[in-house]
């Protein structure tokens, strides 16, 4: 922009992409007048930021993928102003990777509570916009999530995330025990095979049982590591942790950290276009390996028969 001179082109787009960073309208408004040196009233960056509401609307009904190979779930909070009080709401999040090794946010969700029956309509929801398989679902052991999967794709392995059970056990041990114990906890784990997963633990057990919380934590979820080793390593380095969700989740804390909501539709705006700033990241990227994932994916016959069924050559 030339010395003494304005360029308010566009200026739309960039209230969206100052809403889309978490900037409130008087922030915005102020920043409008710092660099063009004229007062855009909170009216006018509310209409132009509710006219992104027909996009989020299309795009929460758009058609998915018939057979997504993994989904990652998760939950976050934001607080939410309603009749003169102040609430949490969860914020169902979904990302999947397609056949092709692609993400995609599936969707946003919003309820005043967590539980089975939200995910189960969450899951029936996704089979009525064309999803009609799902190989994996990890989670951080969300509560209800498995059953309400189950009950939308029977066929599905749901996986707890790993990184999230050591964090539960590790509050039994003593700080200055965490690198020993975490240490032992990934030879079983980051085992070879099965069999030498079942022995390490059986040395974990025996090492850490002063600490009975800590194994207790492990004995139950055992099934979950156990089931890692069906499949290979490149496969498990997916399955096995929420991390990817996660880097989502603190994509969108930065924009919902910085106070209330006024509206569930404001949530939705802010979300859906830090949404939009993911997929212009993550365009023409693929999942690392991916390759050696979908090969190994292969190695087991159903599950290869089922991707087959969608995989477009």
């Amino acid at each position: 922009v030339p010395k003494r001179t304005k360029d308010v082109t566009g200026i739309e787009s960039k209230v969206l992409a100052m809403y889309a960073r978490g900037m409130s309208q008087r922030d915005i408004a102020k920043t409008i007048d710092d660099i063009y040196g004229f007062e855009l009233s909170a009216e006018s960056i509310s209409n132009i930021t509710d006219r992104v509401m027909d996009e989020v609307q299309h795009w929460q009904t758009r058609p998915l993928n018939p057979f997504y190979p993994f989904l990652f779930v998760d939950c976050l909070y934001v607080s939410v102003r309603k009749d003169y009080e102040t609430k949490n709401h969860a914020v169902y999040v979904i990302l999947g990777y397609d056949i092709n090794g692609s993400k995609d946010v599936l969707g946003l969700w919003m309820n005043e509570t967590e539980g089975k029956h939200n995910w189960m309509q969450i899951f029936d929801e996704l089979k009525a916009r064309g999803v009609e398989d799902v190989g994996f679902i990890c989670m951080d052991g969300v509560s209800g999530l498995e059953e309400g999967a189950k009950s939308i794709f029977p066929q599905v392995v749901v996986q707890r995330c790993i990184v999230h059970l050591i964090r539960n056990s590790i509050k039994y041990i003593p700080s200055k025990d965490y690198k020993a114990y975490t240490t032992q906890l990934r030879k079983v784990y980051g085992a070879v095979n099965l069999k030498s997963a079942e022995a390490e633990f059986e040395r974990f057990k025996q090492a850490w049982s002063q600490y009975p919380g800590a194994v207790e934590t492990w004995k139950r979820n055992w099934q979950h590591v156990q089931q890692l080793f069906n499949y290979g390593s490149a496969v498990r380095k997916v399955m096995y942790t929420t991390n990817a969700i996660e880097s989502v989740n603190s994509s969108f804390r930065k924009v919902t950290k910085k106070g209330s909501f006024s509206s569930e539709e404001s949530v939705f705006k802010v979300l859906y276009l830090r949404v939009k700033e993911l997929y212009a990241k993550w365009e023409g990227h693929h999942i690392q390996n991916w390759a050696m994932v979908r090969n190994q994916l292969a190695m087991d016959d159903k599950l290869q028969a089922r991707i087959l069924k969608y995989e477009k050559f």
